[in-house]
């Protein structure tokens, strides 16, 4: 394999074109600049070989997944991306053919959400693979959205469909079986590649009055808002969105319900909005062509309390809240 200083002339410094603070890569720190009356966001995000992704998937996939859910935590927080530092330790089954296919996934996003490589390290493990990206965004000043300022009484809302990400992680490991091969294709893809919601978080501020992503799970999450709000939340189960590949998987399997409620890997935007201001959102999903469905809503309830409704109001008991690490 190419030596270090070789992949960062050859691979990645490609990737920093355009971005002239990036310096080719060539220093030992990037410039970044924001516009008056601007404010920035930074996240990071790791992945580890066969915690957060399975060995066999495709290295570019990898890449993706590894920018998107990070591009995830600046749409949560209403932030436009700008672009991102690379930091990967390499195991031994990394060739150049991996890292060749892992910088084109990298190439090909950056020219779908508009960022640059800026910076980064790479080294070599004895372990497995562990890749990490900071990603910087900015959002106008003093308007990022929060998760400490949802109110009681106030809707909440949930983009896309919640569950398909767990349940591709199952059908990727045996765990789940379907008949329709474009609904195994579906669920994979989900769990393989996000879909993080970089125009929907901007076009939330002044509108979502708190926010986050759903990454480990929508109870969870939801459980993490209520927490840092000092409020209670109510889900009503049959609210929540499903694509189609996931009802195929409930009605062959309704004990797959709690799965999908906790299963995590959605990357999703969970936010509250005001009743007085609910009547703006079928208009905002209409033109981000994003469905946006009101699930339940915050309530004056012992803090980070979550309550998940049947259809007939009944609390329903779930096992376990979502994905932790510890």
């Amino acid at each position: 394999m190419r030596g270090e200083f070789e992949l960062i002339a050859s691979l990645y410094a490609p990737l920093s074109a355009g971005a002239p603070g990036a310096f080719g890569l060539r220093n030992d720190g990037a410039l970044i600049e924001l516009a008056a009356g601007e404010q920035s966001v930074v996240t990071v995000d790791a992945m580890v070989e066969g915690v957060h992704y399975l060995p066999d998937d495709p290295a570019d996939a990898v890449a993706q997944k590894l920018l998107r859910v990070n591009l995830s935590d600046l749409a949560a927080m209403g932030a436009e991306p700008r672009g991102y530092l690379l930091a990967t330790c390499l195991g031994p089954t990394i060739d150049d053919a991996w890292l060749e296919r892992f910088v084109a996934g990298l190439a090909a996003d950056q020219k779908s959400y508009g960022v640059t490589l800026l910076g980064g390290d790479t080294t070599r493990t004895p372990g497995p693979t562990c890749l990490s990206l900071t990603a910087f965004g900015a959002v106008p000043t003093g308007r990022c959205l929060e998760r400490s300022t949802l109110r009681p009484g106030e809707l909440l809302y949930v983009s896309g469909t919640i569950g398909d990400a767990a349940l591709g992680l199952d059908l990727l490991q045996g765990r789940l079986e379907l008949e329709s091969e474009a609904d195994r294709a579906f669920l994979a893809g989900r769990y393989r590649l996000p879909r993080p919601r970089t125009l929907l978080g901007p076009a939330l501020l002044g509108l979502a009055s708190a926010g986050l992503d759903v990454s480990d799970g929508l109870v969870a999450d939801a459980g993490h808002l209520a927490e840092e709000s000092r409020v209670g939340i109510e889900i009503e189960t049959a609210a929540v969105p499903l694509s189609a590949a996931a009802r195929a998987a409930l009605d062959a399997r309704p004990e797959l319900l709690a799965r999908v409620l906790t299963g995590g890997d959605d990357y999703e935007l969970l936010f509250g909005v005001a009743e007085a201001r609910a009547a703006a959102v079928p208009a905002l999903a209409a033109r981000l062509g994003l469905p946006l469905t009101r699930i339940g809503r915050a309530v004056a309830a012992e803090r980070g309390t979550v309550r998940v409704l049947d259809a007939e109001g009944r609390p329903l008991t779930l096992g376990r809240g979502g994905w932790t690490h510890f």
